[in-house]
């Protein structure tokens, strides 16, 4: 199993190593852990990083689809925000375990909540979609960049370099940091990344029995939302230096679909929902994006 290295992609990666190995009793899993160039990347001064274009965002898993690829690893765990919208030639996900909470949460410093934040007020985050979306509810917000592992940014916070953080809900719970008072912010305020939440289990198309052992992990509603997503982010070419939101929400028989856009200075920001049957997800997301391309 292929891996990042950060205690977030371990703790994920463990998660599903250890799914995988209830489902398959004496199946014995050898962690890879594997450096790639978005590593790299995320150590530069934020200002450089939202200035890479949209192949950056493939260089988190570029190295370990390199390694799928070569047959050095068998398949490879990955957070489903950071899959570029095409995978690599080859390769397939085999399986989108179920999803946790897809929404960014707001930690305040000395307990304070998102209604109590003052005029004025800093706010940590290193992504521009957030820092977008959070001056369009709160103009008189600062936010600065805030790079870093959660302990870092939540060191920091308490050392009062900013009055709050917002970070994704599911790298906290994963991180096992039940410990920290974190708010939920509705998705009216600040809509997630596509397939934040969402964990992906990539593997090479020719592995067919792998692919049936991975499948057991699959999550069927999960995997509708994801691909719904990415398929809005493969419309509109979505990277680093695109402030991009969706989220999709399978409903019954349906599926449901929001998304955020605007330009990278925060101009022209557009909000936009629609439904449609489960099945047309890619037919829901190529409508919302040509929407958005005909926004003046």
């Amino acid at each position: 199993m292929g891996t990042r290295g950060s205690a977030l992609a371990l703790a994920q990666s463990s998660l599903v190593a250890r799914e995988l190995a209830r489902l398959s009793p004496g199946l014995e899993i050898e962690t890879a852990v594997i450096k790639t160039s978005g590593d790299l990347f995320a150590a530069q001064a934020p200002q450089n990083v939202h200035a890479l274009t949209q192949g950056a965002k493939g260089l988190f898993v570029k190295e370990i689809e390199e390694a799928l690829r070569e047959g050095r690893i068998d398949f490879a765990v990955h957070s489903a925000k950071d899959l570029p919208a095409s995978l690599a030639e080859g390769l397939t996900i085999a399986a989108y375990p179920e999803r946790e909470d897809p929404r960014d949460v707001f930690i305040g410093r000395d307990g304070i909540g998102w209604s109590g934040v003052g005029k004025g007020a800093r706010l940590g985050t290193s992504s521009l979609r957030r820092k977008v979306q959070l001056l369009k509810a709160r103009p008189d917000l600062e936010i600065m960049a805030m790079r870093g592992n959660v302990d870092t940014r939540l060191r920091r916070l308490r050392e009062g370099a900013c009055e709050g953080l917002v970070l994704a809900a599911a790298g906290l719970r994963r991180l096992g940091r039940t410990d920290v008072p974190a708010e939920p912010l509705p998705t009216e305020v600040v809509l997630p990344a596509p397939g934040q939440g969402a964990l992906a289990v990539e593997a090479r198309q020719d592995r067919p029995e792998l692919l049936a052992l991975l499948g057991g992990l699959d999550h069927p509603a999960t995997r509708l939302e994801v691909e719904c997503e990415r398929s809005f982010l493969a419309e509109l070419g979505g990277g680093c230096s695109t402030p991009l939101g969706a989220l999709a929400r399978a409903q019954g028989p349906g599926l449901a679909l929001t998304v955020f856009w605007s330009d990278p200075e925060g101009l022209r920001p557009l909000r936009l929902s629609a439904s449609a049957e489960a099945s047309g997800g890619e037919t829901l997301a190529r409508s919302l994006a040509e929407r958005i391309r005909a926004h003046p």
